[in-house]
Protein backbone atom coordinates (compact mmCIF):
# COMPACT_ATOMS: atom_id res chain seq x y z
CA UNK A 1 0.00 0.00 0.00
CA UNK A 2 1.33 3.43 -0.97
CA UNK A 3 1.62 6.09 1.72
CA UNK A 4 0.96 8.90 -0.78
CA UNK A 5 -2.41 10.47 0.01
CA UNK A 6 -5.14 10.08 -2.55
CA UNK A 7 -7.68 12.05 -0.52
CA UNK A 8 -6.78 15.01 1.71
CA UNK A 9 -9.41 16.73 3.83
CA UNK A 10 -8.18 19.85 5.64
CA UNK A 11 -10.15 22.11 7.98
CA UNK A 12 -13.47 20.94 6.55
CA UNK A 13 -16.39 22.82 8.08
CA UNK A 14 -20.06 22.67 7.17
CA UNK A 15 -22.69 24.89 8.76
CA UNK A 16 -26.43 24.86 8.31
CA UNK A 17 -27.50 28.29 9.50
CA UNK A 18 -26.24 28.58 13.05
CA UNK A 19 -25.61 24.85 13.43
CA UNK A 20 -22.12 23.50 12.79
CA UNK A 21 -22.47 19.90 11.57
CA UNK A 22 -18.78 19.44 10.70
CA UNK A 23 -16.18 21.39 12.65
CA UNK A 24 -12.64 21.76 11.28
CA UNK A 25 -12.24 18.10 10.26
CA UNK A 26 -8.90 17.03 8.79
CA UNK A 27 -7.66 13.61 7.68
CA UNK A 28 -5.86 11.97 4.75
CA UNK A 29 -6.32 8.63 3.02
CA UNK A 30 -3.39 6.85 1.38
CA UNK A 31 -3.67 5.17 -2.00
CA UNK A 32 -4.94 1.63 -1.54
CA UNK A 33 -5.98 2.21 2.07
CA UNK A 34 -9.29 1.33 3.70
CA UNK A 35 -10.21 4.08 6.15
CA UNK A 36 -13.12 3.73 8.54
CA UNK A 37 -14.99 6.96 9.27
CA UNK A 38 -16.82 6.20 12.51
CA UNK A 39 -19.03 7.87 15.04
CA UNK A 40 -22.44 7.59 16.65
CA UNK A 41 -25.56 8.87 14.93
CA UNK A 42 -25.42 12.65 14.56
CA UNK A 43 -21.63 12.81 14.80
CA UNK A 44 -21.13 14.42 11.36
CA UNK A 45 -20.07 11.33 9.40
CA UNK A 46 -22.66 11.62 6.64
CA UNK A 47 -22.17 15.37 6.28
CA UNK A 48 -18.41 14.92 5.94
CA UNK A 49 -19.00 12.11 3.45
CA UNK A 50 -21.41 14.23 1.40
CA UNK A 51 -18.99 17.15 1.28
CA UNK A 52 -16.34 14.83 -0.17
CA UNK A 53 -18.81 13.24 -2.62
CA UNK A 54 -20.13 16.55 -3.94
CA UNK A 55 -23.61 16.26 -2.45
CA UNK A 56 -22.94 19.25 -0.20
CA UNK A 57 -20.76 22.33 -0.64
CA UNK A 58 -18.37 22.88 2.29
CA UNK A 59 -18.69 26.14 4.21
CA UNK A 60 -14.90 26.26 4.45
CA UNK A 61 -11.87 24.03 4.25
CA UNK A 62 -10.29 21.95 1.52
CA UNK A 63 -11.01 18.58 -0.12
CA UNK A 64 -8.30 17.35 -2.49
CA UNK A 65 -8.25 14.25 -4.67
CA UNK A 66 -4.77 13.38 -5.94
CA UNK A 67 -3.77 16.99 -5.27
CA UNK A 68 -6.72 18.55 -7.10
CA UNK A 69 -9.15 20.70 -5.14
CA UNK A 70 -12.62 19.20 -5.49
CA UNK A 71 -14.43 20.84 -2.56
CA UNK A 72 -17.55 22.47 -3.92
CA UNK A 73 -17.74 20.45 -7.13
CA UNK A 74 -21.07 18.80 -7.92
CA UNK A 75 -21.67 15.07 -7.48
CA UNK A 76 -21.35 14.33 -11.20
CA UNK A 77 -18.10 16.29 -11.37
CA UNK A 78 -16.57 14.42 -8.44
CA UNK A 79 -17.73 11.10 -9.90
CA UNK A 80 -15.99 11.84 -13.20
CA UNK A 81 -12.80 12.65 -11.35
CA UNK A 82 -12.78 9.18 -9.85
CA UNK A 83 -15.01 9.11 -6.76
CA UNK A 84 -17.69 6.43 -6.63
CA UNK A 85 -20.17 6.21 -3.79
CA UNK A 86 -22.86 3.98 -2.42
CA UNK A 87 -25.95 5.18 -0.60
CA UNK A 88 -27.17 3.92 2.76
CA UNK A 89 -30.62 3.19 1.33
CA UNK A 90 -30.34 1.50 -2.09
CA UNK A 91 -32.71 2.87 -4.72
CA UNK A 92 -32.14 0.86 -7.90
CA UNK A 93 -34.17 1.34 -11.04
CA UNK A 94 -36.68 -1.43 -10.35
CA UNK A 95 -37.89 -1.57 -13.94
CA UNK A 96 -34.40 -2.29 -15.26
CA UNK A 97 -32.25 -5.40 -15.07
CA UNK A 98 -29.18 -5.58 -12.85
CA UNK A 99 -27.03 -5.23 -15.96
CA UNK A 100 -28.95 -2.16 -17.12
CA UNK A 101 -28.64 -0.58 -13.68
CA UNK A 102 -24.87 -1.02 -13.74
CA UNK A 103 -24.60 0.01 -17.39
CA UNK A 104 -26.33 3.31 -16.66
CA UNK A 105 -23.85 3.89 -13.84
CA UNK A 106 -20.95 3.22 -16.22
CA UNK A 107 -22.32 5.80 -18.66
CA UNK A 108 -22.74 8.28 -15.81
CA UNK A 109 -19.18 7.79 -14.58
CA UNK A 110 -17.83 8.38 -18.07
CA UNK A 111 -20.02 11.40 -18.68
CA UNK A 112 -21.74 9.51 -21.49
CA UNK A 113 -18.55 9.46 -23.55
CA UNK A 114 -18.30 5.68 -24.01
CA UNK A 115 -20.06 3.30 -26.36
CA UNK A 116 -22.80 1.02 -25.05
CA UNK A 117 -20.57 -2.03 -25.53
CA UNK A 118 -17.85 -0.56 -23.32
CA UNK A 119 -20.42 0.51 -20.71
CA UNK A 120 -21.79 -3.04 -20.62
CA UNK A 121 -18.29 -4.48 -20.28
CA UNK A 122 -17.65 -2.25 -17.28
CA UNK A 123 -21.06 -3.13 -15.87
CA UNK A 124 -20.50 -6.89 -16.17
CA UNK A 125 -17.13 -6.59 -14.47
CA UNK A 126 -18.68 -4.58 -11.62
CA UNK A 127 -21.50 -7.08 -11.15
CA UNK A 128 -19.04 -9.96 -10.97
CA UNK A 129 -16.95 -8.07 -8.41
CA UNK A 130 -20.09 -7.60 -6.33
CA UNK A 131 -20.98 -11.29 -6.78
CA UNK A 132 -24.17 -10.62 -8.72
CA UNK A 133 -25.29 -12.24 -11.99
CA UNK A 134 -24.64 -10.35 -15.23
CA UNK A 135 -27.49 -12.18 -16.95
CA UNK A 136 -29.41 -9.46 -18.86
CA UNK A 137 -32.68 -10.90 -17.56
CA UNK A 138 -31.77 -10.78 -13.85
CA UNK A 139 -33.64 -8.01 -12.02
CA UNK A 140 -33.66 -6.41 -8.58
CA UNK A 141 -37.03 -7.97 -7.79
CA UNK A 142 -36.63 -10.46 -4.98
CA UNK A 143 -33.25 -9.17 -3.82
CA UNK A 144 -33.01 -8.96 -0.06
CA UNK A 145 -31.07 -6.36 1.92
CA UNK A 146 -27.71 -7.98 1.16
CA UNK A 147 -28.46 -8.26 -2.56
CA UNK A 148 -29.55 -4.64 -2.80
CA UNK A 149 -26.35 -3.55 -1.03
CA UNK A 150 -24.37 -5.56 -3.59
CA UNK A 151 -26.20 -3.88 -6.45
CA UNK A 152 -25.49 -0.48 -4.90
CA UNK A 153 -21.81 -1.45 -4.73
CA UNK A 154 -21.83 -2.71 -8.35
CA UNK A 155 -23.28 0.57 -9.58
CA UNK A 156 -20.55 2.50 -7.77
CA UNK A 157 -17.83 0.20 -9.13
CA UNK A 158 -19.17 0.56 -12.68
CA UNK A 159 -18.17 4.24 -12.60
CA UNK A 160 -14.55 2.97 -12.31
CA UNK A 161 -13.58 4.91 -9.19
CA UNK A 162 -10.14 5.51 -7.78
CA UNK A 163 -11.81 6.24 -4.45
CA UNK A 164 -14.90 4.36 -3.24
CA UNK A 165 -17.05 5.97 -0.56
CA UNK A 166 -19.09 3.22 1.12
CA UNK A 167 -22.02 4.55 3.13
CA UNK A 168 -23.33 2.35 5.96
CA UNK A 169 -22.70 -0.87 4.04
CA UNK A 170 -23.68 -3.02 7.04
CA UNK A 171 -27.07 -1.47 7.75
CA UNK A 172 -29.95 -3.95 7.65
CA UNK A 173 -27.71 -7.01 7.37
CA UNK A 174 -27.48 -9.97 9.73
CA UNK A 175 -24.14 -10.97 11.26
CA UNK A 176 -23.13 -13.38 8.50
CA UNK A 177 -24.04 -10.84 5.81
CA UNK A 178 -22.03 -8.15 7.61
CA UNK A 179 -18.91 -10.31 7.54
CA UNK A 180 -19.49 -11.11 3.86
CA UNK A 181 -19.89 -7.42 3.01
CA UNK A 182 -16.71 -6.51 4.88
CA UNK A 183 -14.75 -9.29 3.18
CA UNK A 184 -16.02 -8.13 -0.22
CA UNK A 185 -14.81 -4.57 0.31
CA UNK A 186 -11.41 -5.85 1.39
CA UNK A 187 -11.20 -8.11 -1.67
CA UNK A 188 -12.08 -5.22 -3.98
CA UNK A 189 -9.27 -3.17 -2.45
CA UNK A 190 -6.81 -6.06 -2.64
CA UNK A 191 -7.67 -7.09 -6.22
CA UNK A 192 -8.25 -3.68 -7.80
CA UNK A 193 -6.27 -1.30 -5.60
CA UNK A 194 -9.31 0.90 -5.06
CA UNK A 195 -8.99 3.21 -2.07
CA UNK A 196 -12.00 3.00 0.26
CA UNK A 197 -13.50 5.33 2.84
CA UNK A 198 -16.12 3.39 4.76
CA UNK A 199 -18.63 5.40 6.77
CA UNK A 200 -20.25 3.33 9.48
CA UNK A 201 -21.63 3.51 13.00
CA UNK A 202 -21.33 -0.26 13.61
CA UNK A 203 -17.78 -0.73 14.86
CA UNK A 204 -17.19 -4.45 15.38
CA UNK A 205 -17.00 -5.92 11.87
CA UNK A 206 -15.51 -2.81 10.31
CA UNK A 207 -12.57 -2.76 12.71
CA UNK A 208 -11.47 -6.19 11.48
CA UNK A 209 -11.03 -4.88 7.92
CA UNK A 210 -9.91 -1.23 7.94
CA UNK A 211 -6.32 -0.05 8.09
CA UNK A 212 -7.07 3.08 10.13
CA UNK A 213 -10.06 4.81 11.65
CA UNK A 214 -11.17 8.40 12.12
CA UNK A 215 -13.80 8.85 14.82
CA UNK A 216 -16.12 11.87 14.92
CA UNK A 217 -18.29 13.21 17.69
CA UNK A 218 -20.41 16.36 17.50
CA UNK A 219 -18.82 17.17 14.15
CA UNK A 220 -15.21 17.08 15.34
CA UNK A 221 -12.43 14.49 15.12
CA UNK A 222 -11.82 12.86 18.51
CA UNK A 223 -9.54 10.04 17.37
CA UNK A 224 -7.33 8.97 14.46
CA UNK A 225 -5.29 5.80 14.48
CA UNK A 226 -5.30 2.03 14.19
CA UNK A 227 -8.37 -0.12 14.89
CA UNK A 228 -6.58 -1.63 17.89
CA UNK A 229 -5.86 1.80 19.37
CA UNK A 230 -9.45 2.90 18.74
CA UNK A 231 -10.79 -0.02 20.76
CA UNK A 232 -8.54 0.94 23.67
CA UNK A 233 -9.27 4.67 23.54
CA UNK A 234 -11.43 5.97 26.38
CA UNK A 235 -12.86 8.87 24.32
CA UNK A 236 -14.07 6.42 21.68
CA UNK A 237 -15.57 4.15 24.32
CA UNK A 238 -17.37 7.09 25.90
CA UNK A 239 -19.12 8.27 22.73
CA UNK A 240 -20.30 4.74 22.01
CA UNK A 241 -20.94 3.41 25.51
CA UNK A 242 -21.33 6.48 27.67
CA UNK A 243 -19.15 7.60 30.62
CA UNK A 244 -17.55 4.82 32.68
CA UNK A 245 -19.91 5.27 35.63
CA UNK A 246 -22.96 4.65 33.41
CA UNK A 247 -21.74 1.37 31.87
CA UNK A 248 -22.95 -1.98 33.08
CA UNK A 249 -20.46 -3.92 35.14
Amino acid sequence: MSTAPLLEVAGLTKRFGGFTAVDNVSFAVGKGEILGLLGPNGSGKSTTFNCVAGMLRPTSGSVRLAGEEIGGLTADETCRRGIGRTFQIPRPFRGLSLLENATLAAHYGAGGHIAREEAETRARDALRLAQLPDDPHATAHGLGAAGLKKLELARALATQPRLLLADESLGGLDTAEMHQAAAMLKRIRDERGITIVWVEHIMGVLLSVVDRVVVLDHGAVIFQGTPEAAQADERVAEVYLGPPESRAA
